[in-house]
Parts: C-alpha cells; sequence; structure tokens
C-alpha cells in the first residue's frame, strides 16, 4: 500500500469519528506559565465596572462566630462541610467600583491588624494595573481593624494618599473618639487591647479630614448605604446600582454562609444581639426577596451570591464563575 493510500485511509476515518476529532490551523501552544490563584474578580452591575480584591485572609475558632452554636453541633456541620473543627478560615472581599471617572474602594481590608495573611490587596490592585494612588474614594462599613487596617501604611501615612474616606459616624464617636468598653467581644482581655489599640492606629493617618457619614445617604452616584446596625453601633450595608442591576454588600452581618446564613447562629462579635440579628433579617429578607446579588466579605473568595428563603431562614447559593 502506497503512503498516499495510508494518509487517504487515516483521513476517512478521521472523518468517520466525527466531530470530536478536529483539525484548527493553530501553531502548536507553549505549556502555560505557573499563576497563582485568583485574587482579582471582575464583573458588571449595569454600566458599573466592579472587582473584587482579596485582602487574604484571617482565621480563629469557629466558636466565636457562631457563638450560640451547641459545641457538637457546630463541629459536625463543619465536618459536613468538609472544613475544619478547630479553626475557622474567612476571607477578605473588598470591592472596587468604577463608576463616573471615580475608583472607589469599598472597605480597605485588614493589612495584618488581624494575623499575617492579610494586607494581599496592593499587590492585587497592581496585578490589575492600579496603585494605592489611583483610588479616589475609600468607604468603610464599620471600624473594626480588618476593614480599616490598610488604610495606614508602614511609615504611617495614608495609604490611599488621594482617596476620601467614608467611616460611619457613630462607630467613629464609639471606638475612635471614646475609649470603646470591647467586653462584649468572646475573646481575650489581651486581644480586646490590642483590637481597640489597631483601630485608633489604623485610622490615625485619616483622623483629620475623615468624611462621617449615617447609613441611608447615597456616597456616589450608584453607592448606597443602607443601615445594618448591631454589629457596631453604626454598621451599614452597601447597595451598588446601576439600571436595573444591584449588588447587596452584607459587610459583616454574617461571617460564612455555612454556621451564619445556611445555620442561623449568631456572631459572638456583634456588639448587640438583637440588634444585629434584626438587621440580618431585614437585609437577608429583602436580598431573597429581590434576588439580589450579594457579597459577602468574609465569604469564600469571591464572596458573591444569592440568598434563599427556606422553611429554617435562609439557605446560600454561590453564583457561578464569570470567565
Amino acid at each position: 500500500m502506497t503512503k498516499f493510500a495510508i494518509s487517504r485511509r487515516r483521513l476517512m476515518l478521521a472523518a468517520a469519528a466525527g466531530p470530536a476529532l478536529q483539525i484548527s490551523g493553530a501553531t502548536c501552544a507553549k505549556a502555560p506559565p505557573m499563576v497563582r490563584n485568583a485574587a482579582a474578580y471582575r464583573f458588571h452591575v449595569g454600566d458599573i465596572q466592579a472587582t473584587v480584591l482579596s485582602d487574604g485572609l484571617l482565621s480563629g475558632p469557629p466558636s466565636v462566630y457562631a457563638n450560640d452554636a451547641p459545641e457538637a453541633e457546630l463541629r459536625d456541620v463543619l465536618r459536613q462541610a468538609f472544613l475544619p473543627t478547630d479553626t475557622m478560615t474567612l476571607n477578605l472581599n473588598t470591592l472596587l467600583i468604577e463608576t463616573g471617572g471615580r475608583r472607589i474602594l469599598i472597605e480597605a481590608g485588614a493589612a495584618q491588624t488581624m494575623g499575617p495573611n492579610g494586607g494581599r490587596l496592593f499587590a492585587n490592585l497592581a496585578a490589575i494595573g492600579l496603585q494605592p494612588d489611583d483610588i479616589d474614594t475609600v468607604v468603610i462599613s464599620h471600624t473594626h481593624p480588618d476593614h480599616v487596617g490598610n488604610l495606614c501604611n508602614a511609615e504611617g501615612g495614608k495609604a490611599f494618599p488621594r482617596a476620601t474616606v467614608y467611616v460611619p459616624e457613630a462607630d467613629w464617636e464609639f471606638f475612635v473618639r471614646g475609649e470603646p468598653d470591647l467586653s462584649y467581644l468572646p475573646v481575650s482581655d489581651e486581644f480586646r487591647r490590642r483590637f481597640a489599640a489597631a483601630v485608633k492606629r489604623s485610622v490615625e493617618p485619616v483622623a483629620s479630614d475623615v468624611v462621617l457619614y449615617r447609613a441611608g445617604a447615597e456616597i456616589v452616584p450608584g453607592l448606597a448605604t443602607l443601615p445594618a446596625v448591631g454589629h457596631t453601633p453604626g454598621m451599614a450595608a452597601f447597595l451598588v446600582h446601576s439600571g436595573s442591576d444591584e449588588l447587596l454588600l452584607t459587610a459583616d452581618l454574617a461571617y460564612h454562609p455555612i454556621i451564619n446564613v445556611d445555620r442561623p447562629w449568631r456572631p459572638g462579635p456583634d456588639r448587640d444581639q438583637e440588634t444585629a440579628l434584626q438587621s440580618r433579617r431585614r437585609i437577608f429578607d429583602r436580598a431573597a426577596a429581590d434576588k439580589l446579588l450579594v457579597l459577602g466579605f468574609h465569604y469564600p473568595f469571591p464572596g458573591l451570591g444569592r440568598m434563599l428563603k427556606t422553611e429554617a431562614g435562609y439557605a446560600w447559593v454561590p453564583a457561578n464563575w464569570q470567565f
């Protein structure tokens, strides 16, 4: 059999194999370079460009974040979710929105105020081609260290030198102007002292020109604040909106969907447990009724999904990944 006949026979067999076998005109691809896991996730809310930027991770005992959970039941729930039973890891999901010619960062992130695995925000900003002085506005939901830690750079100056920083007025009064009573936190006295000091140190560079707001205000067109008090005296949730599209940011109404959404357990760091519970129910009810896209600050990256109303309370449904 000639070489031509062999080649012709192979082509006929390939054709018979159907569409699973295809030949393209592309050149051979090189092996892709090694890359890190994703730490920036882009999507749109109407005409608003949105990017979730990870500041890294923090962790602590699960009982801190599910303070009223029976110990054995909490362990079982974590095991069934294939999570460790001795520590809970939480993400730090800041959000950058670009609208009206402005770049607005919602939550500053932790730096190393809550452990060594925070402070990744600036590298992830650089990965999408931005520097800290490209940020025009920083909006804070509440003044816990993991939300304000990156406001202060290593030299003690402004980490975002051009940005106007917005902070809830009631939180500023409680945590910054006063000496806060943190006895409600289910942690050691030493941790409470470091926590309070971290807040004051983090916001010191912006103290002279911070803008204080009360939840209910529209910070800029397309970014509304919603009262979500209880976790702290002034905590706000956020609604990013453009046209008919909306994105709800729930701040620390819940720490992890496994324990605070799918289960009704209360976060220990809520200063006013009952008020926080009312805020959680009101905002989660709205999210479920309006089928809103939701971003959880501490949820598994990129923290996006939706709430379902169930007989027992709520269920978290992660959003499909967009490439």
